[in-house]
């Protein structure tokens, strides 16, 4: 019924307002993900245009010892975003509130896959003994229960105020001593140190591809510091007329849930596009989930549909054993 009255409330909208509609996103069917081109352009904070997937006629090859020097995920105008909102990452009342009920389904979500890949920790630590990493970490509010739960955690994000708040309010349980940390500095600055390689048993990317400037970096970057077998976890938004209704009108403009500009359309990934990527750099997709909030009830729920907003699963594909010749008899 609120998914029936939002629609309607926001064609008002657009009428009352004329508001241009967004062109349509092209989608292409699963069977043919692996040789669609796709035409989403990615550009660094350097100004200079980042070569897009439709540049190459052959899938991308993987070589370990790669830097990401020339490229940047980072996005200026997106920073400048979060930097004025780095004070209110713990006000649950606040422009923040829709990720703390996010966490009643990330959090499960991801410790409950990384259970079934890697058996279950130490009472009370289900995740003890694994590294994770949680890129755009914000305030931490997804890097404290996950240190909670016994894994170390690294979060980092390139607003540097947001760390210090992270910091701040990690410090404040001793139980997270040791086990959470925090970095101010992006994704590609990380994977060109030293010991960083193969390091982490699972990447998590909740809420930060639609603020990416480049996300072919970004998954070089994963695939780098992932170790073989290990997963990226990512909850985002799809490309949809529906998600330009929610996401956007209702959200920004109505409702006011988040701060208006927050999102830009033309960011938004639909799982097709984000599968075919992942793919391509030897991350097999393992589950796609579609996802819903309710502004009335303040409260997330699993879908069917992953018209409006998603969360993925997918590993890192481990090298295949060399080949054996049969032995001479």
């Amino acid at each position: 019924m609120f998914v029936n009255s939002s629609v309607r409330l926001a064609g008002f909208v657009f009428f009352k307002s004329r508001l241009k509609w967004p062109r349509p996103a092209i989608e292409y069917p699963t069977n043919e993900c692996q040789c669609v081109v796709l035409k989403r352009s990615h550009t660094s904070w350097t100004g200079h245009k980042q070569p897009t997937h439709s540049e190459g006629k052959t899938r991308r090859v993987h070589i370990s010892s790669v830097r990401f020097v020339s490229k940047s995920t980072l996005d200026p105008a997106e920073v400048r975003k979060f930097q004025v909102l780095a004070n209110k990452w713990w006000d649950i009342q606040g422009e923040f509130a829709p990720l703390h009920a996010l966490n009643e389904l990330r959090v499960p979500f991801i410790r409950d896959n990384l259970l079934t890949l890697h058996g279950g920790g130490q009472m009370g630590r289900p995740l003890a003994e694994l590294r994770i990493l949680d890129v755009g970490c914000g305030g931490g509010l997804l890097t404290e229960p996950l240190g909670r739960m016994g894994a170390e955690v690294l979060g980092v994000d390139p607003v540097e105020v947001s760390v210090r708040t992270a910091e701040l309010h990690s410090s404040l349980d001793p139980a997270l001593r040791g086990r959470v940390r925090y970095r101010a500095c992006t994704l590609e600055e990380l994977a060109e140190e030293d010991g960083n390689e193969e390091a982490f048993d699972a990447i998590v990317a909740s809420e930060v591809l639609e603020h990416l400037a480049d996300l072919d970096t970004f998954l070089d970057c994963c695939y780098h510091m992932l170790k073989p077998g290990g997963s990226i976890f990512i909850t985002t938004i799809n490309r949809t007329p529906l998600s330009y209704i929610f996401g956007i009108v209702m959200a920004e403009q109505v409702l006011h849930i988040v701060p208006k500009g927050t999102h830009e359309w033309d960011k938004f990934i639909s799982p097709v596009e984000l599968e075919t990527l992942l793919e391509s750099s030897g991350i097999s997709v393992q589950s796609v989930r579609g996802l819903l909030y309710n502004p009335l009830s303040r409260c997330w729920s699993w879908q069917q549909s992953t018209a409006v907003n998603y969360a993925l699963h997918a590993i890192k594909q481990k090298a295949a054993p060399p080949h054996q010749t049969p032995a001479e008899n």
